[in-house]
Protein backbone atom coordinates (compact mmCIF):
# COMPACT_ATOMS: atom_id res chain seq x y z
CA UNK A 1 0.00 0.00 0.00
CA UNK A 2 1.23 3.46 -0.95
CA UNK A 3 0.78 5.85 1.97
CA UNK A 4 3.51 8.45 1.61
CA UNK A 5 5.23 9.75 -1.54
CA UNK A 6 7.91 12.31 -2.34
CA UNK A 7 8.51 14.57 -5.34
CA UNK A 8 11.70 16.21 -6.55
CA UNK A 9 12.15 18.67 -9.40
CA UNK A 10 15.59 18.59 -10.99
CA UNK A 11 17.46 20.35 -13.79
CA UNK A 12 16.74 23.72 -15.36
CA UNK A 13 13.40 25.29 -14.51
CA UNK A 14 10.52 25.17 -16.98
CA UNK A 15 6.92 26.29 -17.04
CA UNK A 16 4.85 23.31 -15.92
CA UNK A 17 6.88 22.08 -12.95
CA UNK A 18 4.19 23.25 -10.54
CA UNK A 19 1.37 21.87 -12.65
CA UNK A 20 2.96 18.40 -12.47
CA UNK A 21 3.45 18.75 -8.72
CA UNK A 22 -0.19 19.77 -8.36
CA UNK A 23 -1.36 16.81 -10.46
CA UNK A 24 0.57 14.37 -8.29
CA UNK A 25 -0.50 15.96 -5.01
CA UNK A 26 -4.20 16.22 -5.87
CA UNK A 27 -4.33 12.62 -7.10
CA UNK A 28 -2.49 11.49 -3.96
CA UNK A 29 -4.86 13.41 -1.68
CA UNK A 30 -7.88 11.95 -3.45
CA UNK A 31 -6.54 8.51 -2.58
CA UNK A 32 -5.65 9.27 1.06
CA UNK A 33 -1.91 9.51 0.39
CA UNK A 34 0.45 12.11 1.86
CA UNK A 35 2.72 13.95 -0.58
CA UNK A 36 6.01 15.71 0.18
CA UNK A 37 8.55 17.64 -1.84
CA UNK A 38 12.34 17.50 -1.54
CA UNK A 39 13.88 20.96 -1.69
CA UNK A 40 16.18 21.70 -4.65
CA UNK A 41 16.06 18.38 -6.42
CA UNK A 42 18.58 15.65 -5.71
CA UNK A 43 20.42 18.07 -3.41
CA UNK A 44 17.40 18.04 -1.10
CA UNK A 45 17.25 14.26 -1.25
CA UNK A 46 20.89 14.07 -0.21
CA UNK A 47 20.45 16.60 2.62
CA UNK A 48 17.05 15.14 3.55
CA UNK A 49 15.33 18.50 3.31
CA UNK A 50 11.66 18.28 2.42
CA UNK A 51 8.26 19.83 3.08
CA UNK A 52 4.72 18.49 3.13
CA UNK A 53 2.64 19.50 0.12
CA UNK A 54 -1.06 20.31 0.33
CA UNK A 55 -3.75 21.68 -1.98
CA UNK A 56 -6.05 22.50 0.93
CA UNK A 57 -7.19 26.08 1.41
CA UNK A 58 -4.05 28.22 1.82
CA UNK A 59 -1.91 25.11 1.31
CA UNK A 60 1.48 25.50 -0.40
CA UNK A 61 0.31 23.53 -3.49
CA UNK A 62 -2.93 25.50 -3.85
CA UNK A 63 -3.20 27.93 -6.79
CA UNK A 64 0.10 26.88 -8.35
CA UNK A 65 -1.26 25.68 -11.72
CA UNK A 66 -0.42 28.95 -13.57
CA UNK A 67 2.78 29.63 -11.64
CA UNK A 68 6.17 29.29 -13.35
CA UNK A 69 9.26 27.75 -11.78
CA UNK A 70 9.08 25.18 -9.00
CA UNK A 71 7.71 25.76 -5.51
CA UNK A 72 10.17 23.12 -4.24
CA UNK A 73 13.14 24.49 -6.15
CA UNK A 74 15.44 22.53 -8.44
CA UNK A 75 19.12 21.63 -8.81
CA UNK A 76 21.22 21.61 -11.97
CA UNK A 77 24.44 20.16 -10.60
CA UNK A 78 23.63 17.31 -8.23
CA UNK A 79 24.76 13.91 -9.49
CA UNK A 80 24.54 12.08 -6.17
CA UNK A 81 26.17 9.02 -7.74
CA UNK A 82 29.29 11.08 -8.44
CA UNK A 83 28.98 13.98 -6.02
CA UNK A 84 31.53 16.76 -5.84
CA UNK A 85 33.00 17.31 -2.36
CA UNK A 86 35.48 20.05 -1.52
CA UNK A 87 37.72 19.18 1.44
CA UNK A 88 38.91 21.69 4.04
CA UNK A 89 42.31 21.85 2.34
CA UNK A 90 40.63 22.78 -0.94
CA UNK A 91 41.07 19.42 -2.62
CA UNK A 92 38.13 18.09 -4.62
CA UNK A 93 36.98 14.51 -4.63
CA UNK A 94 33.94 12.69 -5.98
CA UNK A 95 31.89 10.19 -4.02
CA UNK A 96 28.89 7.99 -4.64
CA UNK A 97 26.44 9.26 -2.02
CA UNK A 98 23.38 7.51 -3.41
CA UNK A 99 23.20 5.19 -0.39
CA UNK A 100 22.76 8.25 1.83
CA UNK A 101 19.77 9.24 -0.29
CA UNK A 102 18.32 5.74 -0.05
CA UNK A 103 18.75 5.73 3.73
CA UNK A 104 16.92 9.08 3.87
CA UNK A 105 13.99 7.70 1.87
CA UNK A 106 13.77 4.64 4.10
CA UNK A 107 14.10 6.63 7.32
CA UNK A 108 11.42 9.09 6.21
CA UNK A 109 9.07 6.27 5.26
CA UNK A 110 8.54 7.25 1.64
CA UNK A 111 6.97 4.48 -0.44
CA UNK A 112 7.81 6.06 -3.78
CA UNK A 113 9.65 9.05 -5.24
CA UNK A 114 8.74 11.00 -8.38
CA UNK A 115 11.59 12.52 -10.39
CA UNK A 116 10.64 15.49 -12.56
CA UNK A 117 13.44 16.20 -15.01
CA UNK A 118 15.31 15.54 -18.22
CA UNK A 119 18.02 13.21 -19.46
CA UNK A 120 20.36 13.54 -16.46
CA UNK A 121 17.55 13.43 -13.92
CA UNK A 122 16.06 10.28 -15.39
CA UNK A 123 19.50 8.67 -15.68
CA UNK A 124 19.87 9.04 -11.90
CA UNK A 125 16.28 7.82 -11.47
CA UNK A 126 17.16 4.70 -13.39
CA UNK A 127 20.29 4.23 -11.29
CA UNK A 128 18.22 4.49 -8.10
CA UNK A 129 15.76 2.00 -9.55
CA UNK A 130 18.53 -0.57 -10.05
CA UNK A 131 19.33 -0.18 -6.34
CA UNK A 132 15.78 -1.02 -5.33
CA UNK A 133 14.23 2.43 -4.99
CA UNK A 134 10.59 2.70 -6.12
CA UNK A 135 10.85 5.58 -8.55
CA UNK A 136 8.66 7.03 -11.31
CA UNK A 137 9.94 9.68 -13.71
CA UNK A 138 8.17 12.55 -15.45
CA UNK A 139 9.89 13.95 -18.60
CA UNK A 140 10.85 17.62 -18.40
CA UNK A 141 13.16 19.62 -20.61
CA UNK A 142 13.07 22.80 -22.65
CA UNK A 143 14.87 21.02 -25.49
CA UNK A 144 12.23 18.26 -25.86
CA UNK A 145 15.00 15.67 -26.12
CA UNK A 146 14.06 13.03 -23.51
CA UNK A 147 13.94 9.63 -25.20
CA UNK A 148 10.79 7.54 -25.62
CA UNK A 149 8.27 10.38 -25.44
CA UNK A 150 6.73 12.58 -28.13
CA UNK A 151 6.90 15.68 -25.95
CA UNK A 152 8.20 16.93 -22.62
CA UNK A 153 6.41 19.41 -20.38
CA UNK A 154 7.74 22.96 -20.60
CA UNK A 155 8.61 22.66 -24.27
CA UNK A 156 5.38 24.10 -25.66
CA UNK A 157 5.72 27.21 -23.51
CA UNK A 158 9.31 27.71 -24.69
CA UNK A 159 8.22 27.45 -28.33
CA UNK A 160 5.40 29.93 -27.72
CA UNK A 161 7.81 32.46 -26.19
CA UNK A 162 10.21 32.02 -29.11
CA UNK A 163 7.36 32.46 -31.59
CA UNK A 164 6.31 35.71 -29.96
CA UNK A 165 9.92 36.94 -30.14
CA UNK A 166 9.99 36.14 -33.87
CA UNK A 167 6.73 38.05 -34.36
CA UNK A 168 8.26 41.09 -32.69
CA UNK A 169 11.55 40.82 -34.59
CA UNK A 170 9.62 40.76 -37.86
CA UNK A 171 8.43 44.34 -37.36
CA UNK A 172 11.91 45.69 -36.57
CA UNK A 173 13.54 43.74 -39.39
CA UNK A 174 11.01 44.89 -41.95
CA UNK A 175 11.14 48.51 -40.80
CA UNK A 176 14.94 48.82 -40.87
CA UNK A 177 15.70 46.31 -43.67
CA UNK A 178 17.78 44.08 -41.46
CA UNK A 179 18.56 40.44 -40.91
CA UNK A 180 17.20 39.57 -37.47
CA UNK A 181 18.82 36.53 -35.84
CA UNK A 182 17.21 34.86 -32.84
CA UNK A 183 19.29 32.42 -30.78
CA UNK A 184 17.11 29.97 -28.87
CA UNK A 185 17.80 27.06 -26.55
CA UNK A 186 18.55 23.62 -27.94
CA UNK A 187 21.89 22.09 -27.02
CA UNK A 188 21.79 18.87 -29.01
CA UNK A 189 18.25 18.92 -30.42
CA UNK A 190 16.69 21.64 -32.57
CA UNK A 191 13.02 21.22 -31.76
CA UNK A 192 12.51 24.78 -30.40
CA UNK A 193 14.24 26.47 -33.35
CA UNK A 194 12.45 24.35 -35.92
CA UNK A 195 8.94 24.60 -34.51
CA UNK A 196 9.15 28.29 -33.60
CA UNK A 197 10.53 29.08 -37.05
CA UNK A 198 7.50 27.43 -38.65
CA UNK A 199 5.07 29.09 -36.22
CA UNK A 200 6.69 32.51 -36.60
CA UNK A 201 7.21 32.48 -40.36
CA UNK A 202 11.02 32.62 -40.19
CA UNK A 203 13.15 32.27 -43.32
CA UNK A 204 16.00 30.20 -41.88
CA UNK A 205 16.29 27.66 -39.06
CA UNK A 206 19.69 26.30 -38.04
CA UNK A 207 19.63 23.25 -35.78
CA UNK A 208 22.29 20.97 -34.23
CA UNK A 209 21.21 17.96 -36.31
CA UNK A 210 22.01 19.68 -39.65
CA UNK A 211 25.45 21.34 -39.83
CA UNK A 212 24.96 24.48 -41.87
CA UNK A 213 26.73 26.14 -44.80
CA UNK A 214 26.64 29.89 -44.19
CA UNK A 215 26.89 30.56 -47.93
CA UNK A 216 23.64 28.65 -48.52
CA UNK A 217 21.96 30.65 -45.78
CA UNK A 218 23.22 33.85 -47.39
CA UNK A 219 21.91 32.67 -50.78
CA UNK A 220 18.44 32.33 -49.28
CA UNK A 221 18.63 35.90 -47.99
CA UNK A 222 20.01 37.25 -51.30
CA UNK A 223 17.18 35.52 -53.12
CA UNK A 224 14.70 37.33 -50.90
CA UNK A 225 16.50 40.60 -51.68
CA UNK A 226 16.16 39.96 -55.41
CA UNK A 227 12.40 39.68 -54.87
CA UNK A 228 12.23 42.98 -53.01
CA UNK A 229 12.29 41.53 -49.50
CA UNK A 230 15.06 43.41 -47.76
CA UNK A 231 14.81 41.69 -44.40
CA UNK A 232 15.02 38.11 -43.13
CA UNK A 233 14.43 36.21 -39.91
CA UNK A 234 16.98 33.57 -38.90
CA UNK A 235 16.38 31.25 -35.92
CA UNK A 236 19.45 29.48 -34.51
CA UNK A 237 19.66 26.73 -31.89
CA UNK A 238 22.40 27.39 -29.34
CA UNK A 239 23.95 24.05 -30.33
CA UNK A 240 23.98 24.69 -34.08
CA UNK A 241 27.34 24.39 -35.82
CA UNK A 242 28.79 24.99 -39.25
CA UNK A 243 29.80 22.09 -41.48
CA UNK A 244 33.13 20.81 -40.22
CA UNK A 245 32.85 23.05 -37.16
CA UNK A 246 32.06 22.63 -33.48
CA UNK A 247 29.43 24.02 -31.13
CA UNK A 248 30.10 27.51 -29.80
CA UNK A 249 31.07 27.11 -26.15
CA UNK A 250 30.85 30.19 -23.96
CA UNK A 251 32.58 28.55 -21.03
CA UNK A 252 32.96 25.42 -18.95
CA UNK A 253 31.32 25.13 -15.54
CA UNK A 254 32.71 23.09 -12.68
CA UNK A 255 29.51 21.47 -11.49
CA UNK A 256 31.04 18.08 -10.93
CA UNK A 257 31.37 14.83 -12.81
CA UNK A 258 28.48 13.07 -14.49
CA UNK A 259 26.76 16.29 -15.59
CA UNK A 260 27.10 18.33 -18.78
CA UNK A 261 29.44 21.17 -17.84
CA UNK A 262 29.61 22.94 -21.20
CA UNK A 263 27.97 26.36 -21.28
CA UNK A 264 26.81 27.17 -24.79
CA UNK A 265 26.12 30.59 -26.27
CA UNK A 266 27.30 32.97 -28.95
CA UNK A 267 26.40 31.18 -32.18
CA UNK A 268 23.67 33.72 -32.95
CA UNK A 269 26.16 36.60 -32.87
CA UNK A 270 28.56 34.68 -35.10
CA UNK A 271 25.87 33.92 -37.67
CA UNK A 272 24.67 37.55 -37.65
CA UNK A 273 28.17 38.92 -38.31
CA UNK A 274 28.85 36.42 -41.10
CA UNK A 275 25.55 37.15 -42.84
CA UNK A 276 26.12 40.90 -42.59
CA UNK A 277 29.51 40.54 -44.28
CA UNK A 278 28.22 38.30 -47.06
CA UNK A 279 24.91 40.02 -47.86
CA UNK A 280 25.67 43.65 -47.08
CA UNK A 281 22.51 43.91 -45.01
CA UNK A 282 22.73 44.99 -41.39
CA UNK A 283 22.24 42.05 -39.05
CA UNK A 284 21.30 41.99 -35.38
CA UNK A 285 21.24 39.06 -32.97
CA UNK A 286 18.88 38.57 -30.06
CA UNK A 287 19.61 35.78 -27.59
CA UNK A 288 16.36 34.78 -25.96
CA UNK A 289 18.02 32.92 -23.08
CA UNK A 290 16.12 32.35 -19.86
CA UNK A 291 13.01 34.10 -21.16
CA UNK A 292 12.11 30.71 -22.61
CA UNK A 293 12.10 29.08 -19.16
CA UNK A 294 10.27 31.57 -17.01
CA UNK A 295 6.69 32.69 -16.61
CA UNK A 296 3.31 31.05 -16.72
CA UNK A 297 2.82 27.84 -18.74
CA UNK A 298 0.64 27.76 -21.83
CA UNK A 299 -2.73 26.02 -21.71
CA UNK A 300 -1.15 23.09 -23.55
CA UNK A 301 1.60 22.72 -20.94
CA UNK A 302 -0.87 23.05 -18.07
CA UNK A 303 -2.92 20.18 -19.46
CA UNK A 304 0.12 18.06 -20.41
CA UNK A 305 1.74 18.57 -17.01
CA UNK A 306 -1.48 17.67 -15.21
CA UNK A 307 -1.81 14.53 -17.32
CA UNK A 308 1.78 13.57 -16.52
CA UNK A 309 1.33 14.21 -12.79
CA UNK A 310 -1.88 12.22 -12.49
CA UNK A 311 -0.44 9.39 -14.60
CA UNK A 312 2.64 9.20 -12.38
CA UNK A 313 0.54 8.88 -9.24
CA UNK A 314 -1.69 6.29 -10.90
CA UNK A 315 1.38 4.21 -11.76
CA UNK A 316 2.38 4.29 -8.09
CA UNK A 317 -1.11 3.15 -7.08
CA UNK A 318 -0.80 0.28 -9.57
CA UNK A 319 2.61 -0.68 -8.18
CA UNK A 320 4.41 0.05 -11.46
CA UNK A 321 7.85 1.46 -10.65
CA UNK A 322 11.01 2.09 -12.61
CA UNK A 323 8.86 3.77 -15.24
CA UNK A 324 8.67 7.11 -17.07
CA UNK A 325 5.36 8.71 -17.97
CA UNK A 326 5.29 9.48 -21.70
CA UNK A 327 3.14 10.54 -24.62
CA UNK A 328 3.38 7.96 -27.41
CA UNK A 329 1.52 8.51 -30.67
CA UNK A 330 -0.49 11.22 -28.93
CA UNK A 331 -1.62 9.00 -26.06
CA UNK A 332 -0.61 8.91 -22.39
CA UNK A 333 1.58 5.89 -21.65
CA UNK A 334 4.64 4.76 -19.70
CA UNK A 335 7.96 3.10 -20.54
CA UNK A 336 10.80 1.50 -18.60
CA UNK A 337 13.55 3.82 -17.39
CA UNK A 338 15.95 1.25 -18.85
CA UNK A 339 14.58 2.09 -22.30
CA UNK A 340 14.98 5.79 -21.59
CA UNK A 341 18.69 5.61 -20.76
CA UNK A 342 19.41 3.17 -23.59
CA UNK A 343 23.06 2.13 -23.60
CA UNK A 344 23.99 4.59 -20.86
CA UNK A 345 23.75 1.89 -18.20
CA UNK A 346 26.85 2.48 -16.08
CA UNK A 347 25.88 3.74 -12.60
CA UNK A 348 26.73 7.42 -12.24
CA UNK A 349 27.80 7.74 -15.88
CA UNK A 350 27.69 11.12 -17.60
CA UNK A 351 24.45 12.18 -19.25
CA UNK A 352 24.11 14.29 -22.34
CA UNK A 353 25.37 14.04 -25.91
CA UNK A 354 27.57 10.96 -25.66
CA UNK A 355 27.63 7.77 -27.72
CA UNK A 356 25.91 6.03 -24.81
CA UNK A 357 23.18 8.60 -24.16
CA UNK A 358 19.75 8.20 -25.68
CA UNK A 359 18.57 11.70 -26.59
CA UNK A 360 15.58 12.31 -28.83
CA UNK A 361 16.83 14.41 -31.73
CA UNK A 362 15.25 15.75 -34.90
CA UNK A 363 15.51 13.25 -37.74
CA UNK A 364 15.67 14.29 -41.38
CA UNK A 365 12.42 12.48 -42.14
CA UNK A 366 10.49 14.20 -39.34
CA UNK A 367 7.27 15.94 -40.36
CA UNK A 368 8.61 19.25 -39.04
CA UNK A 369 11.61 19.03 -41.37
CA UNK A 370 9.36 18.24 -44.32
CA UNK A 371 6.99 21.06 -43.40
CA UNK A 372 9.81 23.58 -43.02
CA UNK A 373 11.26 22.73 -46.41
CA UNK A 374 7.81 22.82 -48.04
CA UNK A 375 7.19 26.42 -46.92
CA UNK A 376 10.66 27.52 -48.00
CA UNK A 377 12.52 27.64 -44.69
CA UNK A 378 16.23 27.22 -45.34
CA UNK A 379 17.90 24.72 -43.00
CA UNK A 380 21.45 25.61 -43.99
CA UNK A 381 22.07 22.51 -46.07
Amino acid sequence: MIKKVAILANGGDVAGFNAVIRGIVKTAENNGIEAYGFIDGYTGLLKNEYIKLSTASEGNAEGILPKGGSIIGSSTNANVFNYKITKENGEVEYKDLSDVCIENLQKDGFDCIFTLGGDGTQKSARDFSTKGVKVIGVPKTIDNDVACTDITFGYNTAVSVAMEAIDRLHTTGETHHRIMVLEVMGRYAGWIALESAIAGGADVALIPEIPYDIEKVASKIKNRQSRGKNFSIVVVSEGAKAKGGEMTIQGTRNNGQGVDNTKLGGIGEIVAKQLEQITGLEARNTTLGYMQRGGTPTAYDRVLSTKYGTKAMQLALEGKFGRLTVIKNGKLDDVSLEDVVGNNTQIGAVSGNTEQSNLRKVTLDDDLIKTARSVGINLGD
